[in-house]
């Protein structure tokens, strides 16, 4: 997997608001503190995704209104907050794009995509099946729609295309699913 590196680089010192310098440490050249004498990790930003399905396994999505893939379908999802668990991000983010509360059912697994903001995002998936509340568009979400498996609009990333197919395994259902782009 090629890794793209985001456009700005850090240049402050998020402890002590110092110039980094950049300096070869732990087999890297990382951005370096020399107030601090600190390296700067650069991390993954940590994100979430569900898939939710209703009793006869359509599985509803969320038209992004916001950049990346903006006016695509994705699940609902986003960043996990500090002091969050992953399954506490996933339900927070679910309410928040659709109006929904759920019960998470299993874990779907963890992908990465590259991102030219962040660098690399890593998603947590997760299944939800038993879910109440009304369904509606909020935060980052221009429409929220239930769709039928083989009837799924383009997908806006490959992480949650592959969230979706990983969900339909367990459920007993692999129809043939768009790929993302």
């Amino acid at each position: 997997m090629t890794i793209n590196h985001p456009e700005q680089k850090k240049q402050f010192c998020h402890v002590c608001g110092n110039p980094l310098t950049e300096k070869y440490w732990e087999g890297k050249v990382r951005p370096f503190c020399r107030q601090c004498q600190l390296p700067v990790y650069e991390n993954p930003v940590p994100a979430s995704a569900i898939v939710v399905t209703d009793k006869e396994i359509n599985l509803l999505l969320v038209k992004r209104n916001v950049d990346p893939k903006k006016g695509y379908w994705s699940l609902p999802g986003g960043f996990m907050e500090l002091f969050e668990t992953p399954e506490d991000s996933a339900l927070r983010e679910l309410k928040e794009e659709t109006g929904l509360t759920g019960a998470i059912k299993s874990l779907l697994g963890v992908k990465a995509n590259n991102s030219d903001r962040y660098g690399t995002v890593l998603i947590v998936g997760y299944l939800v099946t038993d879910y109440s509340g009304h369904l509606t568009p909020g935060d980052d979400a221009e429409e929220v729609a239930f769709f039928h498996p083989d009837r799924l609009p383009e997908i806006a990333f490959s992480s949650h295309d592959h969230f979706i197919r990983t969900a339909l395994s367990q459920l007993g259902g692999m129809p043939n699913i768009i790929p993302a782009v």
